[in-house]
């Protein structure tokens, strides 16, 4: 077996240790630490678990002065355990690959870190473990994420389906996008046009699937709305002026502990959404929204909404 066949099946910290130059660095590492995660592109990969073993070797800087045996001055392993589950719990993934280079990136914020070698597998998927490995250092330019305070609040408005069909939809939209908020629209889908069957997954996405008609026909009624299905577009569109109409399967499926149904009406939805990226207000305009909202709230009737 050559070396290089040999490294590509051995375990993470060989490979550090075949790439340390002639003036190696310090390694911590993190060997065979397991979680069970829903992760996966495949159907049969939704709404299930299944185990993923993950196992990093960080290559750290050298500390300016004695580390005096203070935990708070080092890359400990929890900061490393703490990348993992901080990713695993920020949304469903399809892809090793994606989780890799998030947990990487994360891993390298930490001043300490020079290098990442990181592999994850799949134990559960096949005969053998599944999986991919990267190497990553920090890039150039590499900046914090922007802080809280920096980020859009914006007002989320759901419409009933009459709302979607009124005469001052266009009206609406307007006075609306005149408030300089950030602004996403909700929508419910026509319930007597959803078909109904008895296994709660199916029903599920089907539901989901009929908002999302019913948010391309409210983009063609009203232009200026451009319909949105990731939270990438939402934080674009939020950041850049873009008035959105939310198209809701991929946030809603790929949220980890997400809401479990779409609901009649979607507007149980709508809150959970708002609620999700820190809404400014919400307006529903053809529904009643409860009083405990962690935000301003209004209910308007389709007849009689004043903006």
């Amino acid at each position: 077996m050559s070396e290089e066949t040999r490294l590509a099946f051995a375990h993470p910290e060989d490979r550090a240790a075949a790439m340390a130059g002639a003036d190696p660095l310090d390694r911590i590492s993190l060997r065979d630490h397991l979680v069970e995660v829903e992760i996966g592109a495949f159907q049969a990969e939704r709404d299930v678990t299944q185990r993923v073993a993950f196992n990093v070797v960080v290559e750290v800087l050298p500390l300016s002065g004695d580390a005096d045996d203070d935990v708070d001055r080092i890359l400990s392993y929890d900061r490393i355990t703490e990348a993992i589950a901080a990713e695993l719990a920020a949304e469903r993934l399809n892809l090793l690959e994606t989780l890799a280079e998030r947990i990487a990136d994360r891993i390298l914020r930490e001043p300490q870190a020079a290098r990442v070698f990181l592999r994850i597998e799949k134990l559960d998927r096949g005969p053998g473990a599944l999986g991919v490995e990267i190497v990553r250092t920090p890039a150039s330019g590499d900046t914090e994420p922007a802080a809280e305070g920096q980020q859009p609040h914006p007002l989320v408005v759901w419409l009933s389906h009459d709302a979607q069909n009124s005469d001052h939809l266009k009206g609406w939209v307007d006075q609306l996008a005149a408030r300089g908020l950030p602004l996403i629209f909700c929508v419910a889908a026509s319930r007597p046009g959803v078909p109904a069957v008895a296994e709660p997954q199916a029903q599920r996405r089907i539901d989901l699937l009929a908002m999302e008609q019913a948010a391309w026909v409210l983009s063609a009624r009203a232009p200026r709305c451009v319909v949105v299905a990731t939270r990438t577009e939402l934080d674009w569109a939020m950041k850049n002026g873009q008035i959105s109409v939310w198209a809701p399967s991929r946030i809603v499926l790929d949220a980890v502990g997400g809401p479990g149904h779409a609901g009649d009406d979607g507007l149980e939805l709508a809150q959970w959404l708002a609620t999700e990226i820190g809404a400014e207000s919400m307006i529903a305009i053809g529904g009643t929204l409860p009083s405990d909202l962690p935000f301003p709230a209004q209910s308007l009737p389709v007849d009689r909404a004043k903006l």
